[in-house]
């Protein structure tokens, strides 16, 4: 029988490790590419730019580093990082091990700011801006429509209908807008976004997607000790002094930025906030004092590994949507089978 002291020390241990490997990672999949750089020729680059040393070396090496890998890196570990802390504190927040990120319309709403700004030939900031004011717009929606209907009923019901329906629409906009699209310019632009790719990732796009990180992510880190109550009755909650309905605006808030910023830069990557956190509750258990640190750092270094599938394993990149569909389906099903004395 382990204590509760014993299984605290052990996740101790057990976020350090999952701490250590995206690091390994992080430095590893800088090797991975087409020019063949090694681990120390990435260790003499680094220190000669920390140390402001003067050490020769070819100059197309560093731009590949610096301009290429780390930003592709970086945002490929935020992107996984937020879609993961976003569904597991939305399966806390339903007591619901199906729902995901997208639960609410952020990725349909998303979707469709994109192919729109395609359409109207925006530049890639402006579809990256419009994706993600088309996803808040779509929570907006939702959050709306639940609170309107959803009074004095079951509110969370409401909220997974009302969702339901704000995607459907947004959906039937994405089609639409694949219908009236060039078939030779447009449409193959859109159909690609839809995919979800990091392949065009710039140090420009990391800086913009990591204000809404920090924004989304801090917050919920502040408050995890709160999100346990979540999954309790709205008496016992109130019995602990928590205002659910703050706490749980607080969550659709800094959710709905992780996942709208992380589908305006990455595309329509799906699985990734549905698998992931059902596998750092099998590491950690459900707390979400540790099952949140856990998931942020799982979340960035699966999605950091499926995108070097992407752009190592073929000639031609595989979009991280194929990838995350076909690793996450079979995958989720061994989960549901392991996975119920974690969510007891």
């Amino acid at each position: 029988m382990v204590t509760a002291a014993q299984k605290k020390i052990n996740n101790k241990y057990k976020l350090l490790l999952l701490t250590i490997i995206p690091i390994i990672a992080f430095f590893l999949s800088i090797t991975l590419g087409r020019y063949s750089i090694t681990i120390k020729e990435i260790f003499i680059i680094l220190t000669s730019k920390l140390l402001q040393k003067d050490i020769d070396y070819p100059k197309v090496m560093e731009t590949v580093i610096f301009q290429v890998r780390i930003p592709r890196i970086i945002a490929a570990m935020i992107v996984g990082s937020s879609l993961t802390v976003s569904g597991a504190v939305y399966q806390g927040m339903f007591k619901n091990p199906m729902v995901s990120p997208d639960i609410l319309g952020t990725s349909a709403g998303a979707g469709f700011g994109a192919a729109l700004a395609i359409l109207l030939s925006f530049s890639s900031l402006g579809i990256q801006a419009t994706a993600f004011m088309f996803g808040l717009i779509a929570v907006l929606l939702t959050y709306t429509i639940s609170t309107k209907v959803g009074k004095g009923g079951n509110i969370m019901f409401v909220f997974i209908l009302a969702g339901i329906l704000v995607s459907t629409v947004f959906q039937s906009f994405i089609s639409l807008s694949k219908y009236v699209a060039d078939p030779y310019d447009k449409l193959p632009a859109i159909t690609f976004w839809l995919m979800g790719s990091l392949a065009s990732i710039s140090q420009r796009d990391v800086y913009t997607i990591l204000i809404p990180f920090l924004l989304g992510i801090v917050p919920l880190f502040l408050v995890r000790w709160h999100l346990n109550t979540l999954s309790f009755g709205e008496e016992e909650a109130k019995a602990l002094g928590v205002d659910t309905k703050k706490l749980r605006f607080l969550v659709i808030i800094c959710s709905t930025l992780l996942t709208a910023s992380s589908i305006s830069v990455a595309g329509m990557v799906g699985w990734v906030g549905l698998i992931v956190p059902h596998l750092a509750r099998m590491v950690v258990g459900p707390d979400f004092k540790v099952l949140l640190p856990a998931s942020a750092l799982m979340g960035s270094t699966y999605l950091l590994l499926v995108d070097n599938i992407a752009r190592s394993v073929a000639a031609i990149e595989i979009p991280l949507g194929i990838l995350t569909s076909l690793v996450g389906a079979p995958f989720f099903i061994y989960l549901l089978l392991n996975t119920r004395k974690g969510w007891n």
